[in-house]
């Protein structure tokens, strides 16, 4: 028997850690001890490993069993480990003869029967092995298609523990897991959901597009019934076209949060829509070791808040740090993690708590001071976070009896050509829309002649806007000039960009 070592991986946030599973089989007092910062399911390992090396046809001797996991002072979690451990340990009782195991990583859960299970998080596993220098991961045969992705490495797909011996001492031949990203990227592309089924609402259809051009937040304020729901959820059929590579970062968050399901690879932009009983931790991500929230699983795509007012404001108030960073640091006693989140914000709201205030359906019978200690869950900080608010009128009935209106796939074109002038602005900055221009950038982009100026100023002077309302309206004119292809932006794009900050006005 013989000290052996097999590689890893644990994963600490999207950040992947290299780790050496050292196994020492001795002679003295029987014990299993694993050291190294284990977790409770990994202290919980070796059952799950001794019982399944024995259901395979092998003695487990009585000796000390020793396993390290390398580096020591780096906190691991998670059953992943299993199938390293398990192989280690047969390495060392000589029953695996393979050595030429330096450019492998075994992941894997083991149950008592040996067989391996599906685990969480195999494509950010696979893309940090590459910077490695890894050339070939054995992982469970149900995750074998989500690791191929990574075209660079070998992917071995694996059922149970027997297999993997049987491969490893050349017993047996498992064939290279492929996947066609062609056929990946063309698949679940079924919308069923389109905006020609919205009749009306020509206005705020109008600024829904804008939003998805610019990559702008948006609140929509309006009472029961005026569609508000229902086109927020069709607002992902016009988001600009989705890139392998934001596709592959989308895809990485979600098998980490375990949301994969059977895909592959997320060929649409995420579109989350949390309950208004969420917490804070669900909302930005947390727990015991830090995971992904619903801002982080709307990375590149849409965060809707239905009744914007009813989520606690406690809740509300953590997404400020989050909106301007697009990235969100969990810090707990165990890990300090941080994720990606470039979400687009988009929030409904009733304009009073009766919700028909401004109706010509029905009088509204809130009090003033009810009006006012409704708006005021909404923080003035959050507030300015949004680019758009606009308001959502009741739908006249001969507007229900018109035919269709234009469809997704003709306002998703005039998208992809905004977004793609901006791409092509923005290429040496990495950044692709204008909702994330920075103060400095805007002085270069978004400049204004003096009439524009002059009438920018009045406004901002009559309403007492806050610095960042000013930004916001400057972006928005900005992407409407990239949707009318004009290279400046001019008064007619500045005076529309005004008309979306409707509670400024009021």
């Amino acid at each position: 028997m013989s000290l052996s070592i097999i590689k890893s991986l644990s994963l600490q946030g999207l950040d992947g850690v290299l780790i050496n599973v050292e196994v020492d089989i001795s002679a003295g007092m029987p014990t299993w001890e694993v050291v190294g910062l284990p977790d409770a399911s990994i202290r919980e390992s070796k059952e799950r490993v001794r019982t399944a090396i024995k259901n395979c046809g092998y003695e487990v001797l009585s000796r000390k069993y020793i396993i390290n996991l390398s580096p020591a002072n780096l906190k691991k979690e998670g059953s992943m480990l299993d199938l390293a451990i398990a192989v280690g340990i047969l390495r060392s009782m000589d029953a695996i003869e393979e050595t030429g195991l330096e450019n492998t990583i075994i992941v894997g859960e083991l149950s008592l029967n040996g067989k391996i299970n599906k685990i969480n998080g195999i494509l950010p596993i696979c893309v940090e092995a590459l910077k490695y220098g890894i050339k070939r991961v054995i992982v469970p045969k149900e995750n074998a298609k989500e690791a191929a992705i990574v075209k660079e490495l070998q992917v071995i797909g694996v059922s149970n523990l027997k297999q993997v011996i049987q491969f490893l001492n050349g017993e047996i031949v498992i064939k290279e897991e492929k996947v066609e990203l062609e056929e990946v990227l063309k698949s679940n592309q079924n919308i069923k959901l389109d905006f020609s089924e919205v009749k009306g609402q020509e206005t705020m259809k109008r600024a829904l597009e804008i939003a998805a051009a610019g990559g702008h937040n948006c609140l929509m304020i309006g009472s029961p019934g005026s569609g508000k729901t229902m086109m927020a959820m069709r607002l992902p059929t016009i988001l600009p076209d989705l890139t392998f590579e934001e596709a592959l970062e989308i895809t990485k968050i979600h098998s980490i949060a375990g949301k994969l399901g059977e895909d592959t690879l997320v060929t649409q932009r995420p579109f989350r829509n949390p309950h208004h009983t969420i917490s804070a931790n669900g909302l930005i991500g947390g727990g015991k070791i830090p995971k992904p929230g619903e801002i982080s699983l709307s990375h590149y795509g849409v965060l809707f808040l239905d009744e914007l007012l009813e989520f606690n404001r406690n809740t509300l108030e953590v997404l400020r740090g989050p909106l301007e960073d697009r990235k969100v640091t969990i810090s707990r006693v165990g890990a300090s993690l941080t994720y990606p989140c470039n979400f687009m914000l988009v929030a409904s709201m009733n304009p009073c708590p009766c919700g028909y205030l401004g109706s010509k359906e029905k009088k509204c019978s809130c009090t003033q001071k009810q009006k006012e200690n409704y708006r005021a869950k909404l923080s003035g900080p959050l507030l300015d976070r949004f680019d758009i608010h606009i308001q959502v009128p009741s739908v006249d009935y001969k507007k229900l009896e018109m035919r269709s209106t234009e469809c997704s796939a003709d306002i998703r074109k005039r998208v992809n050509e905004a977004r793609n002038v901006q791409m092509h602005r923005y290429q040496d900055l990495e950044m692709f829309s204008n909702a994330e221009l920075t103060p400095q950038l805007m002085e270069k982009y978004c400049r204004l002649d003096k009439e524009s100026s002059e009438m920018l100023s009045q406004f901002f002077e009559r309403l007492n806007l806050s610095a960042r309302a000013y930004s916001k309206i400057l972006k928005v004119a900005r992407t409407i000039a990239d949707l009318d292809g004009c290279d400046s932006i001019q008064k007619i794009h500045l005076m529309e960009a005004i008309q979306y900050r409707s509670l400024d006005r009021i």
